[in-house]
C-alpha cells in the first residue's frame, strides 16, 4: 500500500513462534520487507525488537516508519530526477549483540539492503560497524553517543549524538548553580558500553567542579536485585545519586530506591527519564528526577529536512502515533531524513558517493544543526536538560528552549 512500510504477516507469524525455539539463537528473525518491485530503496534496521531492549526498539522502529512513510507519501526520494520509494528491512537480535553483528552482515550480504541503521546503542552500534565498513555501506547509527563507537577510524559510520560529555557538562553546571552545597555525588551504572561511558563522563564532569564521588558502583546486565548497590549509596548519605541504563532498568532501580527510602537533593537518571513510559511506570517518584538528552519536543529548528520544522513534525507524530516523540524515536526519523538528504544531494545510490555526501552535511533540520566531525559522529547539537515536574519533563538547558527552573529534592 502506497506511503506505507508493509511487512510480511506470514513471515512475522512464523519467525514470532521461533523466537521462543532454541533455533533463533543461529538465525534471527526477519520481519518485513522482501522488495516488492524495481525502483526501491532498501535501509537495513537491526533492532532489538524482544529481548529487555525491546522497549527502546519500538520506540526506533516508530522513528523510521513515520520518515519512511512520509517519504512514500510524497512520492519517493529523489534519485536524479527518479522518484523511488522506500522499503525498510527489520531484523530482531533479541537484545543480544553477537547477533546485532549477525543481522548486519545478513542484511547486507542476503536481504541486499544499499543502506544500513545501526543496531540500538553504542555496544551493538560498534559492534555491528564493522561489518558495514567491511562492505563499504553507509551508515548512521540513531542511538548511540559513547565516542569509543567511532574512534576506529571507519569511513562509513555516521552518529546522530553528541558525546556524553555533553550531556554531563550541562547538567553538573546547573547543579553547581543551583546548589553549591551539592558535594558528594553517588554514581551507579549498568556494565555496559553507553552507561557505563557516559557515568565515567559524570565522575570526570563532578570531580573537575569539586566534587566528591564517594560510590562508583557497576551492575550486570540484567540484574533484578540493587540492594547491595543501594546500601553502600545510602550508607554514604550523598547529595546527588547519578544512575545510568536502560528504562526496564531505571525503572526497577528507582522502585528499589523507594523501598529502601533512598533519597538525594538532586537525583538523575539516564537514560529513562525521557520517556513517558518511566513517568507512567515511576508514577510520583519520578518526580524531580533529572536527565539529559539530544532532543526535545520544546526545540524550535526550522530545517530543509522532508518534516520542515520540529513542530511539523511533533504534529506528524501525533498523528500517526497519537503520543508525542521523545529523543530516541525522533532521532530515528533524522537518522532516515540525513540519509534522504544525502542521496537526493548525490544523485544516486552509489554508496561511496552518498557517504561523501554525509561527510560533507552541514544542515538544519527539524532534530537541529546536523553536521558530522572528522570521526562521524555529530558536532553541532546542544543536547536539552530537563527535569520531571508535576509529571512531564521541563527543559531546564538550553535558554532558548527552556520551560521551567532546576527544583532541587528533599534537603
Amino acid at each position: 500500500m502506497p506511503g506505507t512500510v508493509t511487512h510480511q504477516t506470514r513471515t512475522t507469524r512464523s519467525l514470532a513462534k521461533l523466537a521462543l525455539s532454541a533455533a533463533v539463537a543461529v538465525a534471527p528473525a526477519l520481519f518485513a520487507v522482501q522488495a516488492s518491485a524495481q525502483g526501491t530503496i532498501r535501509f537495513g534496521a537491526p533492532l532489538p525488537l524482544t529481548g529487555a531492549l525491546a522497549p527502546e526498539a519500538v520506540k526506533q522502529q516508530q522513528g523510521y516508519d513515520l520518515w519512511a512513510e512520509t517519504v512514500n507519501a510524497a512520492g519517493g526520494i529523489d534519485v536524479g530526477g527518479k522518484k523511488m520509494k522506500v522499503e525498510i528491512v527489520y531484523t530482531d537480535y533479541q537484545s543480544n549483540t553477537p547477533r546485532a553483528v549477525q543481522a548486519a552482515e545478513k542484511l547486507i550480504t542476503q536481504e541486499k539492503v544499499d543502506f544500513l541503521f545501526s543496531p540500538f546503542g553504542s555496544g551493538a552500534a560498534k559492534a555491528a560497524s564493522t561489518v558495514s565498513e567491511r562492505y563499504g555501506v553507509p551508515t548512521i547509527a540513531s542511538t548511540a553517543s559513547s565516542s569509543q563507537v567511532y574512534d576506529q577510524g571507519y569511513k562509513y559510520l555516521f552518529g546522530t549524538f553528541t558525546p556524553n560529555d555533553t550531556l554531563t557538562n550541562p547538567l553538573s553546571d546547573i547543579v553547581v548553580q543551583k546548589a553549591p552545597g551539592v558535594k558528594r555525588v553517588a554514581i551507579l551504572a549498568r556494565n555496559d558500553l553507553f552507561p557505563l561511558a557516559i557515568a565515567q563522563e559524570m565522575e570526570k564532569s563532578a570531580k573537575q567542579r569539586g566534587m566528591n564521588v564517594v560510590v562508583f558502583e557497576k551492575y550486570a546486565i540484567n540484574t533484578m536485585d540493587h540492594s547491595s548497590a543501594l546500601a553502600q549509596i545510602k550508607a554514604s548519605s550523598p547529595h546527588w545519586i547519578f544512575a545510568t541504563g536502560y528504562i526496564n532498568d531505571l525503572v526497577l532501580l528507582k522502585k528499589q530506591m523507594a523501598d529502601q527510602r533512598i533519597e538525594a537533593p538532586v537525583v538523575t537518571m539516564i537514560a529513562g527519564p525521557a520517556y513517558q513510559e518511566f513517568i507512567d511506570a515511576a508514577g510520583p517518584g519520578a518526580e524531580n528526577i533529572s536527565s539529559a538528552s539530544w532532543w526535545h519536543p520544546a526545540a524550535r529548528y526550522k530545517g530543509s529536512d522532508i518534516f520542515g520544522t520540529t513542530e511539523n513534525y511533533v504534529k506528524a507524530f501525533r498523528a500517526r502515533y497519537k503520543s508525542d516523540p521523545d529523543y530516541a524515536q525522533a532521532s530515528a526519523s533524522v537518522s532516515g531524513a540525513l540519509f534522504q538528504m544525502a542521496i537526493e544531494k548525490a544523485g544516486t545510490l552509489d554508496k561511496a558517493k552518498v557517504r561523501d555526501e554525509l561527510a560533507a552535511m552541514n544542515v538544519m533540520t527539524f532534530w537541529g544543526p546536523v553536521k558530522f566531525g572528522p570521526t562521524g559522529q555529530i558536532t553541532s547539537l546542544e543536547p536539552p536538560v530537563f527535569q520531571i515536574q508535576g509529571g512531564k519533563t521541563v527543559v531546564v538547558h538550553p535558554q532558548p528552549i527552556k520551560q521551567g527552573d532546576f527544583k532541587l529534592g528533599v534537603k
